[in-house]
């Protein structure tokens, strides 16, 4: 334990220089719109890199009226990183109260977003919910590590769980206080790690339903809380890689949300709540469990990017997952964990936004994809 502790302290001192640095093109925002920028209750060089990444970036006003064909709004970003504040609770409470500085309340849809390891967001799945807004949108996150998501994935999800549950809880606080007539659609989500933060600030799925107007949560660890509380008790004959959960009533997961989100059969009203999985995404079937037992996935019918051959041995399997945890984004997009154009659907399905065609759909999926 000692010598563990040792090597995350090092890994934690390399990365924090890391943290400190500003990736060439990201400019400090001339926007009061954005942490960071003027009157901005959060200073730009307490963001961390990844921070800054994710205030510095964003399709404007224009861009997103490029697309819709409508007079588009600048969104609203909000963001605190580790050096803004150092516990997570005040940490929270800074990214919320510069959020509402910069009128993020006052917009249609408010997104709180829980990171990953040193506080990265994939900006398909931001830029997207802002395009399907049409600009009137606002983000809020926070970072609670220094780490890569692979090392924060091993020994951060404390950190993970803290941060989801403390910046929900400081944005419904402030949103549950305004006029019913007057609240943002407030919604939630996560990749990965991000993902099991995010779940962590709800009990179950009539938690997600009364107190969130959505949630996309992508490439959930299999360890995630509510993942598996809704896998392990999905609905008879439906498999472990597309399970069925109450007759898709709140919560429904699918590998490719353009082709659909089962059962399509069944209603599914009020509160959205979805899960992007793909079958070869390692990081949503890795479990220690893996070593000596057979899941469910590997028995039933293998996914469509999952080799048929593929079968269980003890220990061996575990180790064949292991290894393609490193590599599971070095992969086409809609594969492993990798999940941009999955964004545009999943968005288009959780959010419900009026006004974009099959055609904008298209588009969107083109604008995303060329993302780093």
């Amino acid at each position: 334990m000692l010598l563990l502790n040792g090597l995350v302290s090092a890994a934690n001192e390399s990365f924090s220089l890391r943290d400190s640095q500003t990736p060439e093109g990201v400019h400090e925002p001339e926007t009061a719109l954005r942490s960071g920028g003027p009157g901005s209750l959060v200073p730009w060089d307490s963001l961390g890199r990844e921070g800054r990444v994710f205030i510095g970036g964003g399709p404007s006003a224009q861009d997103i009226g490029a697309l819709t064909h409508r007079t588009a709004q600048e969104p609203v970003r909000a963001y605190a990183g580790l050096a803004t504040s150092e516990d997570t609770e005040t940490r929270a409470a800074r990214a919320v109260a510069d959020l509402e500085r910069a009128g993020g309340f006052a917009r249609e849809n408010l997104l709180v977003a829980t990171t990953t390891g040193s506080g990265w967001i994939d900006p398909a799945a931001v830029d997207t919910f802002e395009y399907l807004g049409n600009g009137d949108s606002a983000t809020v996150a926070i970072q609670y590590s220094y780490l890569p998501s692979w090392l924060s994935y091993l020994v951060d999800q404390s950190k993970a769980r803290a941060a989801g549950r403390e910046l929900f809880d400081a944005v419904y606080d402030t949103w549950s206080k305004l006029p019913q007539d007057q609240r943002p659609r407030l919604f939630v989500a996560g990749e990965s790690l991000g993902s099991f933060g995010g779940e962590t600030a709800f009990s179950g799925e009539y938690d997600l339903r009364n107190r969130t107007a959505g949630a996309l949560f992508a490439g959930p660890p299999n360890f995630n809380t509510l993942f598996r509380e809704f896998s392990d008790h999905r609905d008879g004959g439906s498999p472990e890689i597309e399970p069925v959960y109450k007759d898709g009533r709140t919560v429904r997961f699918t590998d490719d949300p353009a082709t659909g989100m089962p059962p399509q059969d069944r209603p599914w009203d009020g509160t959205r709540v979805l899960y992007l999985m793909h079958p070869s995404d390692p990081i949503v079937w890795w479990s220690p469990n893996l070593a000596l037992a057979e899941p469910d996935w590997i028995g039933q019918e293998p996914g469509s990017d999952v080799l048929e051959e593929m079968v269980w041995l003890p220990l061996v399997t575990f180790w064949q997952i292991t290894a393609d945890l490193p590599f599971s984004t070095g992969v086409p997009d809609s594969h492993g964990h990798k999940y941009k154009a999955g964004y545009v659907d999943g968005w288009n399905a959780v959010m419900r936004p009026t006004g974009f065609t099959a055609q904008h759909l298209d588009q969107l999926r083109d604008i995303v994809g060329r993302q780093d």
